[in-house]
């Protein structure tokens, strides 16, 4: 991208938008440490070190909170990739650099919290998550040829999935250490999105058709960073099926709320290719919407029939 590109400009001039939300990041984010979250009295040895293997009945977890349990720290795996797609397109240096580090510190105790759970409690097959761990980080992540703007765009709708789909596999789990857990990761999930979506606000008063092409690229070809990981396809089945995260809560609960903190829908300072970018995202969100519907009314005939099967 060259340096006097448009999308180079508006990177230029949000760094003090930048540093101001980094300074209020760091006073509102509170300190948590992984293994506070961690039941480590029930812990014991595996058949390496003369104990017993993992095996299905020792989890504790029904197959949906297995299954989006597995994939949350899949996902939280890759950031080695996260960081570097980060880093290359906001830069390493000054608040930008600064912001880069601060967001892979925090992002790091995700997956070793969530790990540390899942050995402690033989939640899901210890075997089987590190060999999925490492066909996927071996794999990576790459999200393509997004420019600073579509990758702030799209960071601003993925954080705020991530914390739906943290929070709900909390309460999926019914075990009230996991729920904690999971509800400390999605509050530093959703400082992130805050301080992202924040930018994207600025982006957009700076150049508002570039940031409205940005925002409607991003809402139309979204899918979460894990969706090249093997079994991905079957386990969001799995996860949309019980509620965890599903087409409604990524139209309700994800993409609408920051459409809305931007006001998207009420700007009135958008030129024709806004504009039209605009009408894309508005055509595109009915669509969503119904196919939402569409999903939720087939989830219910579903669980009506098998209600009725065990009555």
């Amino acid at each position: 991208m060259s340096q006097t590109s448009p999308h180079a400009a508006v990177l230029h001039e949000l760094e003090p938008v930048v540093a101001q939300n980094l300074d209020r990041h760091i006073a509102v984010a509170k300190e948590w440490h992984p293994h506070d979250y961690v039941p480590w009295d029930e812990g014991r040895n595996f058949a390496f070190l003369g104990g017993e293997d993992w095996s299905p009945e020792q989890s504790r977890l029904d197959e949906s909170a297995k299954a989006a349990m597995f994939v949350n720290l899949l996902t939280e795996d890759n950031l080695p990739s996260y960081h570097r797609e980060i880093a290359t397109r906001f830069g390493r240096d000054g608040a930008w650099g600064q912001w880069v580090g601060r967001w892979t510190a925090e992002e790091n105790r995700h997956g070793v919290a969530l790990r540390d759970y899942l050995v402690v409690t033989r939640g899901v097959d210890p075997v089987a998550l590190e060999r999925a761990r490492m066909d996927y980080m071996t794999l990576g992540y790459d999200s393509g040829d997004k420019t600073p703007l579509e990758a702030l765009a799209y960071v601003s709708f993925q954080e705020l999935a991530t914390r739906v789909s943290h929070r709900n596999t909390g309460r999926a789990t019914s075990d009230p250490i996991a729920d904690r857990l999971l509800a400390r990761i999605a509050t530093d999930e959703n400082l992130h999105m805050v301080f992202y979506r924040n930018l994207m606000a600025a982006a957009f008063d700076i150049d508002p058709d570039l940031a409205m092409q940005a925002v409607t690229k991003e809402v139309v070809g979204f899918e979460m960073p894990g969706a090249t990981m093997t079994g991905f396809r079957k386990n969001s089945m799995i996860i949309a099926k019980a509620g965890i995260y599903d087409l409604r809560l990524h139209h309700d609960d994800v993409v609408s709320p920051v459409l809305r903190a931007w006001k998207v829908f009420e700007r009135t300072d958008l030129g024709p290719a806004g504009e039209k970018a605009r009408e894309e995202l508005a055509e595109f969100l009915a669509g969503l919407d119904a196919q939402a519907t569409r999903f939720v009314e087939s989830r219910e005939r579903m669980r009506a029939r098998e209600a009725a099967r065990k009555g």
